[in-house]
């Protein structure tokens, strides 16, 4: 059974969602919308964020989803209200799941300034799970600079080890990539962090309930990952953003341009 799936970010944060999707199965028909123009959104107030997820939720609207993933975790933190009431589907958010997977009892989020200032991870982490401690670390120039193509890892060096440096020294024991940007420079990160600590990528919890909802039927993906299935669109600079498919999942995908604005 082929499912019909919603999956959006502010840019290409949500490739990271993709990825875990599609390794664990092959039918699937995925819509994803990249909001280009406002990227990013982890310096942008609730207010903000609540206004661009009804404009989501209303291009979503007659799409005839099966479900929507949730792939960017300031909106998750901000709206995730108004995407429940707008859309009638199930759906899956990364941090809601991230708790099925945490097993320590001193946890860190990185994550952009917005997802930081709600508290929505720390909060929903401490309700899902006793006597835990959870430390924040915002990390608001990461996504500037994963969104360039091509990345300066030098810049992202030394801004990891500015970050990382106060959740470091209290010695955490798991570290929650709390913005589906930051998996994509998981290798940099994983220089920086000692091995005894886990890193946690919330996409694939996330993924992991999404399907235990839509059961596997046939045999999971095996072998080379195909996009054959996976529809791009992007609210502005359909050029710049297939650049950034082609460099983060080396393929060459049309990039249809539309409007989320309802002001317009």
């Amino acid at each position: 059974m082929t499912i019909k799936l919603g999956i959006f970010d502010s840019g290409i944060g949500g490739f990271t969602v993709l990825k875990t999707l599609l390794s664990t199965r092959r039918e699937v028909d995925v819509i994803y919308l990249a909001d280009t123009k406002r990227n990013p959104y982890g310096d942008k107030s609730s207010e903000e964020i609540r206004l661009i997820a009804t404009e989501i939720c209303n291009w979503f609207g007659d799409k005839e989803l099966d479900a929507l993933l949730i792939a960017c975790n300031t909106t998750n933190a901000s709206a995730l209200d108004i995407l429940d009431k707008a859309l009638l589907i199930p759906k899956f958010d990364l941090i809601n799941s991230v708790s099925d997977v945490i097993t320590s009892d001193k946890v860190a989020v990185l994550a952009t300034s917005s997802t930081v200032n709600s508290n929505y991870y720390k909060n929903t982490i401490e309700f899902n799970i006793n006597n835990v401690e959870v430390l924040q670390q915002a990390c608001p120039e990461f996504v500037n600079e994963i969104e360039k193509v091509p990345i300066n890892s030098k810049r992202i060096n030394f801004l990891a080890e500015v970050y990382l440096e106060q959740i470091l020294s209290a010695n955490v024991k798991e570290i929650i990539l709390g913005c589906s940007h930051y998996p994509l420079i998981s290798e940099i990160l994983r220089e920086k962090i000692p091995c005894n600590i886990k890193i946690i990528d919330p996409s694939v919890p996330m993924i992991s309930r999404l399907n235990k909802y839509y059961p596997i039927i046939d045999n999971p993906c095996v072998g080379n990952v195909s996009y054959d299935n996976i529809h791009f669109f992007a609210t502005s600079d359909s050029e710049g953003f297939s650049n950034k498919v082609k460099n983060w999942l080396g393929i060459s995908k049309k990039i249809n341009l539309v409007s989320l604005r309802t002001d317009t």
